[in-house]
């Protein structure tokens, strides 16, 4: 791996789909980097829901649903990699510097992913974080991996904004992740130029 490609840390961004890349789940996708290093990367793809809903979601796992603010929120897709495994994006919560959560990752710039059964746990009694997004399943990349496919243009990056994860209508999430580039997909042609 050359030093310019070691040297890009996309924890904290979006991967936006570029118009030609027609995998299924990936295709038109969105997924929010919650880690990226020489690594490897993991994000969870933010505009793909699935047909389960939060509270079918919490009666699996034999929690009651606590809070209203969720009851029509969906379960989302968040990539191909351990999808019977639960994946909490949420504001940070934090008391002193640590997570009040047993299995918490602290993402640069205010968000943090939780995959252990306490987050659901105080969302059933009707606390937990105010803002969240669950998912089945992530998507990684091994070392070098993403940095290829965004060599090859399959993928857009973009600085994350929180309230497209949370508050945007999941319909306009790829468009509007476009928007922060200054683009809108009819722009880019869903074929890669070589000179």
């Amino acid at each position: 791996m050359s030093a310019d490609s070691a040297s890009i840390n996309l924890t904290n961004h979006f991967l936006i789909a570029m118009p030609g890349l027609s995998d299924e789940l990936f295709g038109r996708s969105v997924v929010f980097m919650c880690e990226h290093s020489e690594r490897g990367a993991l994000g969870l793809v933010i505009n793909k829901p699935s047909d389960i809903l939060l509270p079918r979601l919490f009666e699996k796992v034999d929690l009651p649903m606590g809070r209203d603010d969720l009851a029509t929120q969906p379960v989302f897709q968040g990539g191909p990699v351990q999808t019977e495994r639960g994946f909490v994006l949420h504001e940070a919560v934090s008391g002193e510097g640590e997570s009040v959560y047993a299995s918490t990752l602290s993402i640069p710039g205010g968000l943090e992913m939780t995959t252990s059964k306490d987050v659901l746990e105080a969302m059933a009694s009707g606390a937990g974080p105010r803002k969240v997004f669950v998912s089945l399943g992530y998507a990684s990349w091994g070392q070098g991996q993403l940095e290829s496919e965004i060599t090859e243009n399959s993928w857009l990056t973009v600085q994350a904004d929180p309230s497209l994860i949370f508050d945007a209508p999941v319909a306009e999430r790829y468009e509007r992740a476009m928007a922060l580039l200054g683009l809108q997909p009819w722009m880019l042609s869903p074929d890669a130029g070589h000179a």
